[in-house]
């Protein structure tokens, strides 16, 4: 019982056939699933209509009345929730004071003489330009004193 060359390309493609058919029920079906609910209830939009010129500008005011109205409807909250973050951001400064004071000194004591030797090159690279202000705000205090 040994099936020839023919049939089994046959039964080979048949098989195939079912497999590509059931992958794409799968396919469709999980596509109908997909679709969000929330959704369903928009309509098309025709940005041909929505993006001509009489249109947009009162689109635009329309989208920046809605914006405003939803920032004014929630100031409050907003305006509570900027002050508990400086609130929460000094106690935090005021907790860690020592702390990072404590770093920094560590840190230039550390950094002691590359940062002496930044300094150092940034004053050569920079000498005109730090001179320039130097006398121009000299030249200043004097007007002041004079004037």
């Amino acid at each position: 019982m040994s099936l020839n060359l023919e049939e089994l390309k046959k039964l080979r493609e048949e098989n195939f056939k079912k497999h590509k058919n059931k992958k794409r029920e799968y396919y469709l079906k999980s596509k109908e699933k997909s679709t969000d609910p929330k959704y369903k209830n928009y309509k098309e939009i025709d940005y041909a209509e929505e993006l001509n010129n009489e249109n947009f500008a009162k689109n635009i005011k329309l989208i920046a009345k809605k914006q405003k109205a939803h920032i004014d409807d929630r100031k409050d909250q907003i305006v509570q929730k900027i002050e508990e973050y400086r609130e929460k951001k000094q106690t935090y400064y005021q907790k860690n004071r020592e702390k990072r004071l404590e770093y920094d000194k560590e840190y230039r004591e550390k950094k002691k003489e590359q940062l002496k030797e930044y300094r150092r090159e940034y004053y050569k690279k920079n000498k005109e330009k730090i001179l320039q202000k130097q006398k121009e705000k000299r030249k200043s205090l004097k007007e002041e004193d004079n004037g």
